[in-house]
């Protein structure tokens, strides 16, 4: 079923959803690093790459993640990116539900 891989909820919790919005709203290509990433969202950066790798493609306990992001490591600092799925996700979104 490609909905399942394309739409947060499949596997995604609120904060894989705020992580997801975050990088949308990045400015580029989505990339943010992650104590960027983790002081936007209140979290340190352990907690943030935790959910990025089960947010990315590599295959954990035998189930491959839905590729939503790439973290990848320039110079001394990682950097967190959308994918094309990742991006689409975001776009199927609803309207965030905190505004208002």
């Amino acid at each position: 079923m490609t909905a399942a891989t394309s739409s947060p909820s499949f596997g995604a919790d609120s904060f894989c959803v705020a992580i997801l919005r975050a990088l949308a709203e990045a400015p580029g290509e989505g990339g943010m690093s992650l104590p960027r990433l983790g002081k936007r969202l209140g979290q340190g950066a352990s907690v943030v790459m935790r959910h990025l790798t089960l947010m990315g493609d590599a295959a954990i306990g035998g189930v491959r993640g839905p590729g939503w992001v790439r973290v990848v490591q320039l110079d001394d600092r990682w950097v967190a990116h959308l994918t094309d799925a990742g991006r689409a996700c975001v776009d199927a979104l609803p309207a965030d539900e905190d505004a208002g």
